[in-house]
């Protein structure tokens, strides 16, 4: 496992945590104090943020778990992988895609996520750019 997997691990955690302080403990160990969270809904500076937002969330969903969908893919500083979000029965809700960066201690610096799969392609975008 390398040290991107188990920042990530604990990240990943952290958005099933309803206990703050042990969400908070996990954002510490993988979070920079100053990194920046954004996704359509939000963008949170600071780990601070970032614990009261996933604070936010979970009282709206109560009992539902964020889980990993894909590996992880890194080059330089920066990676992405997929995820989904599940109800406490497991049905699915929410899914999408994050891309980040590493700080220089391996900690997450930043993280910009998207909603959903990305969109199929529009019938009207040129043939000859594209691969249907």
């Amino acid at each position: 496992m390398t040290s991107l997997e188990k920042t990530l691990f604990a990240y990943i955690a952290a958005w099933s945590e309803s206990d703050e302080e042990r969400r908070r403990a996990l954002l510490e160990r993988a979070w920079e104090e100053n990194g920046i969270y954004s996704d359509p809904t939000v963008e949170a500076q600071g780990r601070e943020a970032l614990v009261q937002h996933i604070g936010a969330f979970l009282r709206r969903y109560p009992g539902y778990r964020t889980l990993l969908t894909s590996g992880v893919s890194r080059h330089h500083s920066y990676f992405r992988f997929s995820w989904v979000v599940v109800k406490p029965d497991g049905e699915r809700v929410f899914e999408g895609v994050d891309f980040g960066e590493t700080g220089p201690q391996g900690r997450l610096r930043r993280i910009t996520g998207f909603f959903a799969i990305p969109s199929p392609l529009p019938t009207s975008w040129p043939a000859h750019l594209v691969q249907r």
